[in-house]
């Protein structure tokens, strides 16, 4: 039986390399308001969710641009953005998203997408 947290760890180091340091005893997430969240996090998103066989990595980015998208969430979106190029998707593919977003979620959303997008895909990541 695998590790979620070990799992959820190995695959957020490979989606967003040099955000967390590489040795596990350093990951401490557990400070401030809501300390377990992130945990939670990797362990039920990074490590259950993003290691499923069902769909690829670049699917599973596009799916969760698109969920983020239509919610606004520009913290989440800045993260995912980067990863979706990590995932293989083009800086062209992910303009597609944005438009695609703007029938579905509203242009407002999908605005609000692109000024994310633009300094996320700025980062070197």
């Amino acid at each position: 039986m695998t590790n979620p947290r070990a799992e959820g760890l190995r695959v957020f180091r490979e989606l967003l390399p040099g955000v967390i340091p590489n040795d596990d005893a350093d990951v401490d997430f557990r400070e401030g308001f809501a300390p377990e969240l992130m945990d939670l996090g990797v362990e039920g998103i990074f490590g259950k969710l993003w290691t499923r066989d069902g769909i690829s990595r670049r699917d599973r980015s596009l799916v969760t641009l698109g969920i983020l998208i239509a919610l606004r969430a520009t913290d989440e979106l800045h993260a995912h953005f980067q990863i979706a190029r990590n995932n293989g998707l083009s800086d062209e593919e992910l303009a597609e998203v944005v438009y695609h977003a703007s029938g579905y979620a509203g242009f407002p959303a999908a605005n609000t997408a692109k000024n994310v997008a633009e300094k996320a895909l700025a980062e070197d990541v």
